[in-house]
Parts: structure tokens; sequence; C-alpha cells
């Protein structure tokens, strides 16, 4: 699967540093943090009709993850959401949108790696697209790669880091292979999640998912789990062989990108329902969530 270009994002404006630019206008210094390392925090958002599903819980995520990894100035709460505001009203945008949400330790006066050279403070980027869930809800086919998540004494998973090449080299291989996805281990053999999205598989009306142990801690995942256990459905989070996802009744992938959509294939074998009752059950609850839900960010 790749994604199209949308022709109502050619010229989006986006804003840094409480700055409106031209997407295409330079407007990240090349001291910057981000392009000498990858040191930064992100998060990604959607907007249904003016309202921002879960800001809060990604807003406390990227101050964790900036905190974690010892940023010395966070932007307050009140100038994010200003700036998101701001970026929003610019573009005319109200839903169907997607918001990248970047916060570097900023730039560097020289470049290297110690974070002792940024005395500038932090770059605070904010990137809203025209972008509906990005999956065909016919379903996605997934890879099984070499490539692992690592374990939390290596990179901690938990820090929502902008150091993605994990990612990318696990999303190469599976596109080598013919699949939309990679579907990637742990280095003790169990799934972890895909390239982008975790992972939830469902045999005889229960659902399961894989631990955080390594992978980042998702949104829309805890959004799931939240909803099987207000609606009676049977959830449990463990470890899970990939043998077990091939052999479900039904698996789904979930993120805030993508929302929620069926696997129906993983190392090109069949695997259960292009979209299960319970998939499809677990996604129309969503969906009432997201329509309900939300801190209005148009006016």
């Amino acid at each position: 699967m790749k994604q199209a270009f949308d022709e109502r994002n050619r010229d989006i404006q986006v804003c840094v540093n409480g700055v409106l630019r031209h997407r295409d206008e330079p407007a990240v210094s090349v001291f910057d943090s981000v392009v000498q390392g990858g040191d930064a925090v992100w998060e990604g958002l959607r907007v249904y009709d003016g309202r921002i599903f879960r800001l809060d819980a990604h807003l406390d995520r990227l101050e964790r993850s900036a905190k974690a990894i010892a940023f010395d100035d966070i932007p307050s709460r009140k100038r994010i959401i200003g700036d998101i505001r701001k970026t929003l009203a610019a573009n005319g945008m109200r839903d169907g949108v997607h918001i990248r949400l970047t916060l570097t330790r900023g730039v560097k006066y020289t470049s290297g790696m110690d974070p002792r050279l940024n005395t500038g403070g932090p770059t605070l980027i904010v990137v809203a697209e025209f972008k509906p869930p990005v999956y065909d809800k016919a379903g996605v086919k997934l890879a099984t790669v070499s490539v692992r998540r690592p374990p939390p004494e290596v990179v901690d998973q938990k820090i929502h880091s902008n150091n993605l090449l994990n990612s990318i080299l696990a999303k190469l291989e599976a596109t080598r292979a013919g699949a939309d996805d990679a579907l990637m281990l742990d280095t003790r053999g169990f799934v972890a999640e895909t390239n982008a999205t975790h992972l939830f598989l469902v045999n005889d009306g229960e659902v399961g998912t894989p631990d955080t142990i390594a992978c980042p801690e998702g949104i829309t995942r805890a959004t799931v789990i939240e909803l099987c256990e207000r609606h009676g459905i049977p959830c449990r989070v463990r470890d899970i062989h990939v043998e077990e996802f091939k052999d479900a009744d039904e698996v789904f992938c979930t993120g805030t990108m993508g929302e929620l959509v069926a696997v129906t294939e993983i190392d090109d074998r069949r695997v259960g329902k292009s979209a299960g009752p319970v998939t499809s059950r677990i996604s129309g609850l969503f969906a009432e969530l997201t329509a309900a839900e939300g801190t209005p960010v148009v006016d």
C-alpha cells in the first residue's frame, strides 16, 4: 500500500514555532536536532468534525517522551493547541484531517550529538494534511520480516521518538515481499506490532493483543482495549506467536492514521475473514466514539 498524493495538500500552510509557511518554504534549520540525529518526539493526531480525538492522551505521551530524553524545555499545552488551531484555520480544515505534531530539541549552535549544543529552546512543528484513514477497508497484507523491534534496554519504544529507521527498514523488506506492511517480532520471537500499527487477533470471540514491551503504547490500541472492557468483549494482553495470528479467526490492526482495518493475509496465507463480526463490531464502536468525543480545535 502506497499513499496517493492529495491535491488539496499542494499549497497547505505548516506551522513552525508559531510561524505559518507554505509547505515548500524552508522552515527548519539544517542545525535542528531532528535533522542532525532524529532527536525529536512526535504524535499523530486525527481531526473529526472540528475535534481532535484523545488529544490529552496524545499530548501526555508527547510530554512523557520529551521528559524521558531530557528536553530542557517543553512548550505549554496552551501553546501547542494554539499552533494546532492556527494551522487548521489557515488551511480551512475541519474533518478528514491528520496532523503530524513534532517537537525537536531545537537548533544546535554547531553540529554534534551533545544536547548541550542546544541553547535556543525546542522547535514545534505542526503539519496538517487532508488525509482520510489510509488503509483499504477491504484489508491489508502483512509479511513477517527479519528486522526486529528492539528491547527497552536497547531503545525504549515507549519513547515516541523520530528515530524510525527500524520501522523504515522493516517497511522496505515488506514492500519487497509484496505486502502492505511488515509484521515485526521482538527479540524473543513474539509478535510486537507492524512497522506502523498495533495488532489484534480474535479467536472464539476473545480478543488478544501483544504486550508493548517492544513497541509504543498506542492511543488507538488503548481505546480498543477500553471499548472491549466497556462492552463486555473478552480481551487479553499477552505474548503471542506469529502462528497464532495466522490461525486466528480474525486479525486487525489499529493506529491513528489508519484507524481500524482487517488483516487478510500474513506471509501469503489467508487469515480469517476480510472483516469478521468482532472486528466489525469494534470498528463500529470506535466510529461511534470518535463521533461523540474529542477536544474542539476548530471554531
